[in-house]
């Protein structure tokens, strides 16, 4: 009897590996015509992978935008109210804040703008955060700027480096002199420990925000990637209007 039992058992358990791997076989079939058939619609019709790429940029750049904005909450006390940056219009009731490199060509079309922007509306914050990326002199430019003597001459200094084209070590120091800064004493306090490590808070800030580029403008919880000057007046005005302050000048 025992006997019979192990054959019977033996027997299902063989029909049962027999069946799966036919299934198994036919399946791998079914797939193998299914991919072909995919295939061939997609040579003959090449706009839907063109399709599925613009859908698949716009879905990784609104979850980026969802995950920027949740670190803005996350991190706007350092964003805005980290005693050490320099603010323009330290009462204002609206804040921008602003990464930026001394040496990137669209901080530089933006600038202009942005002095505007600050002379312009009393009641915007303007918090000036030094992210320096493009080498050596930014980071020299920035640490220069972030000494007590430099951030008392906040906008005028920031006008006369972003003025210049190609910022190097000689227009850094003639500019500072020519705003009544004497270079080699900035250069000497610029080297504290303390100073570089804002430098280094700056720069994970930014990471933690996906803010990968400069310039980038952060308003309420609207970040304003690049020099695109009218996004960032829509943005203020925004604020503005839910803040109860009316429009922005223009």
């Amino acid at each position: 009897m025992l006997n019979y039992v192990a054959a019977m058992t033996h027997a299902l358990r063989t029909a049962a590996v027999v069946a799966a791997a036919f299934s198994l076989s036919a399946c791998q079939k079914l797939d193998d015509a299914f991919g072909e058939k995919v295939h061939a619609y997609l040579m003959s019709h090449p706009e839907v992978v063109r399709e599925a790429a613009v859908k698949l940029a716009e879905n990784d750049r609104v979850a980026a935008l969802k995950a920027s904005t949740s670190a803005i909450d996350k991190y706007r006390g350092q964003l805005e109210r980290d005693s050490r940056d320099f603010v323009a219009n330290p009462n204002g009731k609206v804040t921008v804040v602003e990464f930026f490199d001394y040496r990137c060509g669209y901080c530089k079309l933006a600038a202009p703008e942005v002095v505007k922007l600050i002379n312009e509306n009393p009641d915007v914050r303007f918090v000036f955060k030094e992210f320096p990326i493009f080498g050596e002199v930014s980071d020299t430019a920035a640490k220069v700027a972030l000494t007590e003597p430099a951030k008392a001459k906040g906008v005028e200094l920031y006008k006369a480096l972003m003025s210049d084209r190609a910022l190097d070590d000689a227009a850094l120091d003639r500019h500072l002199a020519e705003v009544g800064i004497n270079a080699a004493a900035a250069r000497k306090d610029a080297d504290q420990p303390l100073i570089a490590r804002q430098i280094l808070d700056t720069h994970a800030l930014a990471e933690a925000l996906k803010i990968d580029g400069t310039p980038a403008f952060i308003v309420g919880r609207t970040i304003v990637p690049g020099a695109d000057m009218a996004a960032l007046r829509a943005a203020i005005a925004s604020a503005k209007a839910a803040d109860g302050l009316g429009k922005t000048t223009s």
